[in-house]
């Protein structure tokens, strides 16, 4: 296990990586339904409510509604499903979203900010375009000290400390109001390893068992969400999903 705070690859590094992996990801991947994924019943009420919304880089697993919301990803092979589905899409990145100031009631960026190394400019994108009133749900993973290989090979370029996830958060006009624990940290850092070096040789085999084994069986085995006020313990959590408002 490393133990990063950041990556050491550059804006240009990243962006190369994170293309060619979810682009072969996705092209090879099935859509999944909002639905099915254990984010829904905290999103749907916020969806609802929400007549504009806005989701970044969801590639085939969104977690927000596929009709009424704007689907924005670097992956076309991504786009050209979710719009094959009725959604409606636009091609972009969170740096620069190709989308109007304050044009959204409801953005959702989960698993990205901690992929690009100048999260201060994606944070004021999210700003720029969120309304008056907006919510904004975002998900990033904590503890730099929980960094492993699994992190470089996906595209990371840092976890976050909680406090610092917040003040940057906070900075760019945002209040967390709630969270929840979206994941925990590996029991197998074996299985981990197994898997990417799957992923790396043998892409297509392994493509097949994700699609008809592993991604089914993760869906149903899915634990159960819980919002909790603010941003409270986070000792062992991977991963946690935040609702913030404006400032």
């Amino acid at each position: 296990m490393q133990n990063l705070a950041l990556s050491p690859r550059t804006d240009a590094d990243l962006t190369r990586i994170n293309r060619e992996f979810y682009e072969s990801l996705w092209g090879r991947s099935r859509l999944v339904d909002p639905s099915r994924f254990n984010t829904w019943p905290l999103v749907r009420e916020l969806a609802a409510a929400a007549l504009r919304r806005v989701e970044v880089a969801p590639g085939l697993r969104p977690r927000l509604p596929l009709d009424g919301t704007c689907f924005v990803d670097l992956s076309r092979s991504a786009l050209d499903v979710l719009h094959a589905h009725g959604a409606m899409t636009m091609r972009g990145v969170i740096g620069a979203l190709p989308c109007a100031d304050a044009s959204f009631d409801l953005i959702c960026a989960l698993d990205i900010l901690e992929h690009v190394v100048d999260d201060g400019t994606a944070l004021r994108e999210l700003q720029r375009v969120a309304a008056p009133g907006a919510r904004l749900l975002v998900s990033v993973p904590l503890h730099p000290e929980a960094w492993t290989g699994f992190d470089e090979f996906v595209g990371h370029y840092r976890r976050y400390e909680p406090i610092e996830i917040t003040e940057r958060l906070a900075a760019h006009g945002w209040r967390v109001e709630r969270s929840a624990v979206y994941g925990m940290q590996p029991s197998s850092p074996r299985l981990l390893a197994l898997g990417q070096w799957y992923l790396t040789h043998h892409r297509e085999r392994a493509m097949w068992w994700y699609n008809r084994v592993f991604m089914p069986w993760g869906l149903h085995f899915q634990k159960s969400l819980q919002w909790r006020p603010g941003l409270d313990d986070t000792a062992d959590v991977d991963e946690i999903l935040l609702l913030c408002g404006r400032a």
